[in-house]
């Protein structure tokens, strides 16, 4: 089921997690600053419901991946 995801190479799961991790470096990453309203309870509009899934997905493959290389003999 997930044979694309351990066809990808490392890189450029790792290029893309950091890119949608970090952006826009200025004035805060979006990722943490959802994060931050997350833990706060603040995250309560849809859009940013979204944008948390947006930016934390490439990084939730990245260590699916990270996973099934571990566990593959």
């Amino acid at each position: 089921m997930l044979t694309w995801l351990d066809r990808m190479s490392m890189g450029p799961a790792i290029f893309i997690a950091l890119l949608l991790g970090l952006a826009p470096l200025i004035p805060e990453p979006h990722l943490w600053e959802k994060l931050g309203m997350l833990f706060s309870g603040a995250l309560t509009r849809p859009l940013d419901i979204f944008d948390l899934f947006l930016h934390s997905a490439p990084t939730f493959l990245l260590g699916l991946k990270w996973v099934r290389r571990r566990q593959k003999p």
